[in-house]
């Protein structure tokens, strides 16, 4: 700790307190991302459209960019005028183009890029089953669709030297046996391609992070559970999920992606670049042993 002293007869000038008084006690709520322009893939629903609803909070313009287009033009609509959609499906690189295109033109600039579209996966949990095509499928979404959505982000925020993408990892691509193997291998490899291009975007002052949550009941994740629990109801599953995890009384939620999306997308994560924020109560940071207590052995 620091200790400091004020010598005999100094003075402190009267505006700097009253700036800090003022600051301290201000009641106006800074929007954090006033101004900006954010796309988000996948933002029809889940996780997605939490997200687009906090940062349009937040004074941000957001593109919400799915391949369902019924439901992604009703988010928009919902969402308000500071909300557009465009159809998209991230396998194909020029849908992600025309999406990047689409905002500049709608909104004059990007600021920010979420990858956040991906599926689940349905291959059987034996190496020696694995479904080949199966992998491809949902490589083409969760790993290709993340490069390339992060190259066209890159192509419009480099001459400008500003700007901030993120992407949706998970603590499967964490923590070894939590899901299939190719959902596991999808995770690992966008925790990896955010570290490397991090190394290259830094030096346009670009900002690369992802974000790896706990299992949350979006719809696909009730999908999957749905085929590997046939016949138990939707609030049941939905009880099975929050009971997996670590933390005492709570939960994981979409709000809470949405909340670490925020912060890093924001100036408070102005120095944080190539990082994993997790957000799982503690699962991945420990394992118990299961001793058991001295009496019992």
């Amino acid at each position: 700790m620091f200790k400091f002293g004020f010598s005999k007869g100094a003075s402190i000038s009267r505006n700097p307190l009253a700036e800090i008084f003022t600051k301290g006690f201000s009641t106006q709520i800074r929007r954090k991302l006033e101004g900006k322009v954010a796309l988000i893939t996948g933002a029809a629903s889940g996780i997605g459209k939490a997200t687009a609803t906090k940062f349009i909070s937040n004074g941000a313009k957001v593109v919400i960019a799915d391949i369902q287009q019924q439901l992604g033009q009703d988010t928009a609509k919902e969402l308000g005028s500071n909300a557009a959609f465009i159809a998209c499906d991230v396998t194909k690189e020029s849908d992600i183009s025309n999406a990047v295109d689409f905002s500049i033109s709608k909104f004059n600039q990007l600021d920010i890029m979420y990858n956040n579209a991906g599926v689940a996966c349905k291959s059987s949990p034996s190496i020696t089953d694995l479904d080949l095509a199966q992998f491809d499928r949902v490589m083409s979404i969760n790993v290709r669709g993340v490069i390339a959505g992060i190259k066209h982000a890159s192509r419009v925020m480099i001459p400008r030297r500003t700007g901030s993408i993120l992407c949706t990892a998970s603590v499967t691509g964490i923590m070894a046996g939590l899901s299939p193997h190719t959902y596991a291998v999808s995770k690992v490899t966008v925790i990896g391609i955010v570290r490397t291009v991090a190394s290259e975007l830094c030096k346009y002052g670009i900002r690369v992070n992802c974000i790896s949550p706990f299992v949350i009941p979006t719809p696909f994740v009730m999908e999957d559970m749905s085929r590997f629990y046939p016949g138990v109801d939707a609030q049941q599953l939905v009880k099975i999920l929050h009971n997996s995890g670590s933390l005492e009384g709570e939960i994981c939620e979409p709000i809470d992606i949405a909340n670490a999306a925020l912060y890093l997308a924001s100036e408070d994560a102005k120095y944080i670049n190539g990082h994993n924020l997790v957000i799982d109560g503690g699962f991945t940071s420990f394992k118990s042993l299961g001793f058991p207590a001295p009496d019992q052995r």
